[in-house]
């Protein structure tokens, strides 16, 4: 069941900052690809080709996980599991937009005869730092555990100098 994003992830998702997707192959092994994500509501949403190994993956199996690291501050990430659903991208739509976003520009040619898609997450957990309701992450301590958040570990205490 789809969950409500936080405000610090619709922040990091919304912003210049790059994503790693992570898919299953054929043999169980992990597959990753760096991409750009944008977000449709609490859906993420990027584009890609068909027949790349993410799209013959999320095919075969659509269970992935997008992770979102802050460009600004790498401690800040949130990891986003979900599943997957692809439909065509109709002019190429969502593409120009995250190019737009991402590169200030139309995007590329894609090679002769390339079908694009749309491929839209339903985000069923969160973790990371940018999960958390900003209260409880300011304190370094997981959010109250429920249907709609994952638990985090508590970040490490920092000693206080000395004072002489």
């Amino acid at each position: 069941m789809p969950i409500p994003l936080s405000a610090a992830t619709r922040r990091l998702v919304d912003g210049r900052n790059y994503a790693v997707l992570a898919t299953v192959n054929a043999d169980g092994s992990p597959q990753t690809s760096v991409i750009w994500v944008g977000r449709d509501g609490d859906d993420l949403i990027f584009s890609t080709v068909e027949g790349r190994r993410k799209h013959r993956n999320m095919l075969r199996d659509p269970r992935v996980s997008v992770s979102v690291i802050d460009s600004a501050d790498p401690e800040n990430y949130v990891e986003l599991r979900g599943l997957a659903s692809m439909t065509f991208d109709q002019g190429r739509r969502v593409d120009t937009e995250l190019s737009w976003k991402y590169d200030g520009r139309d995007p590329g040619e894609d090679r002769p005869g390339a079908v694009r898609v749309v491929v839209r997450v339903a985000v069923e957990r969160a973790a990371g730092r940018a999960a958390l309701p900003r209260r409880a992450a300011r304190r370094g301590r997981p959010a109250t555990p429920g249907p709609s958040r994952s638990r985090a570990a508590p970040a490490p205490r920092r000693r206080r100098p000395r004072s002489r």
